[in-house]
């Protein structure tokens, strides 16, 4: 559990706290880049870290981050006129680039528009995301490539999805390998036929799910990285082998979820405010170049036992919308022998988001009761804790500097072979990886890793 001031300044992000001073000073995620995709169109709200902000796209593509509310008479920008060149508020014509420069002052009889500015923040558009710096300017950081530069948009499944809970909570959920044994259990799990994979090397994704059910209690590993940790749940499989989801934690808000044979796909926690958060997840859309042998199988929520009502290949890219809210209890059915599903809760996604709502917006921590099976939650509060009070005795946050191989934080999920050791799965120094990726370790593995 965590006392009562550690709670407050892990989950409040606004301007001036302890946590919100260390999230501005990396790049995060505004918007969709699809929320403002056209040259001269409509701006979007954006609420981001406590503040309310309009995004826009001028006439030569640059996004512009602003205030919401204008600088003369606090009108929303939001129902500004988007001229192309800058965003004109509609009260009294007032202009403002997407530098936040006012550039045009009509009302005025002597225009004074050199000494007027809206709060803007620098943006960078990569992987189908508006990425925003809200930090302080002379601290402005390097951007974070994660895999995405150099690369068409359209190359990537950016979508987000919106949860009424603190950012951190339900970021957890990621991070808890435990849950997977229950929460996301449906019956018919024992009737997936035993098709020889339960084995050193990697399994299908349908016995996969047969582990998670059959080992209900991992035994977790947490290893320190420079850019927060990797941690693995180790369960045993019904053939007595040691079956491991390796999953990565970058800070501040950034998850790499195991899969087989490693993980391409980034889960971000994106605060709106202290109560509601934004669940981004970034991908590659050609999947199948990153795994050429088709380790696994399908994929894993394609099992086809599986009953749950939305297939992950649903969620493509966008907004995703809500249709299991808290307003209708999540759809929940209590004829659990009728639906074989664990939760009740039809829609996989929504479990998680179930739980983690449930909870209220901002749980108090001072209550919980932890087990060994949640040290990667205590890790990575702890992480976010030290870097934010560091942060306020004058040291830097760490994993912000050019240079560093973002690219190369990865999940992994293996039945290792005998003495193998899961640090290795999943890295550039992965045999799976080296083949997927062209790699030839250690001469070509690009950025340095500290």
């Amino acid at each position: 559990m965590l006392r009562a001031d550690d709670n407050e300044i892990l989950t409040r992000v606004g301007p001036g706290t302890l946590m919100g001073n260390l999230l501005r000073r990396y790049w995060t995620p505004a918007c969709l880049s699809a929320e403002v995709a056209e040259p001269g169109g409509p701006p979007a709200r954006v609420r981001l870290l406590g503040e309310s902000l309009v995004a826009f796209r001028d006439a030569r593509g640059r996004v512009g981050l602003v205030q919401e509310n204008c600088p003369h008479r606090g009108a929303s920008l939001y129902f500004g006129r988007n001229e192309g060149d800058a965003l004109r508020c509609v009260y009294h014509g007032w202009a403002f680039d997407a530098a936040g420069r006012c550039v045009d002052m009509p009302s005025e009889p002597a225009p004074f528009c050199g000494k007027v500015r809206v709060r803007a923040y620098p943006t960078h558009e990569s992987g189908g995301i508006v990425w925003a710096y809200l930090g302080p300017a002379e601290a402005l950081t390097p951007f974070r490539d994660f895999g995405t530069e150099g690369h068409a948009a359209s190359e990537f499944v950016a979508m987000k999805q919106h949860s009424t809970c603190n950012w951190v909570q339900a970021m957890e959920g990621n991070l808890d390998t435990a849950h997977i044994s229950h929460l996301h259990q449906f019956d018919q799990v024992d009737d997936i036929p035993d098709d020889g994979s339960d084995k050193p090397g990697y399994s299908s994704n349908a016995m996969s799910w047969k582990f998670w059910r059959h080992d209900r209690a991992p035994r977790l590993e947490v290893d320190d990285t420079w850019y927060g940790y990797r941690y693995a749940g180790i369960r045993t499989t019904p053939g007595g082998h040691a079956h491991v989801r390796v999953t990565a934690y970058a800070i501040p808000y950034s998850t790499m979820v195991a899969s087989i044979p490693f993980s391409i796909g980034q889960g971000m926690f994106v605060p709106i405010d202290d109560e509601n958060c934004w669940r981004y997840f970034l991908a590659p859309k050609d999947r199948g170049q990153f795994n050429p042998r088709g380790l696994g199988g399908a994929s894993l929520f394609s099992v086809p036992q599986a009953p749950f009502t939305t297939p992950m290949s649903a969620y493509d890219t966008g907004i995703v919308p809500r249709a299991y809210t808290a307003g209708n209890d999540y759809q929940v059915d209590r004829d659990y022998k009728g639906t074989g599903i664990f939760s009740g809760v039809a829609d996989f996604v929504s479990q998680d988001l179930m739980v983690t709502e449930s909870m209220g917006p901002v749980y108090d921590r001072t209550q919980e009761q932890l087990g060994s099976t949640d040290k990667a939650i205590s890790r990575m509060r702890h992480i976010l804790l030290t870097a934010a009070k560091d942060l306020a005795e004058g040291k830097e946050p760490p994993a912000v500097a050019a240079g560093l191989d973002y690219a190369s934080i990865r999940g992994a999920e293996k039945i290792l072979e005998p003495g193998e050791d899961w640090r290795l799965l999943g890295t550039n120094a992965d045999p799976v990886v080296q083949e997927a990726l062209g790699l030839d370790w250690p001469a070509d593995t690009g950025a340095s890793t500290p």
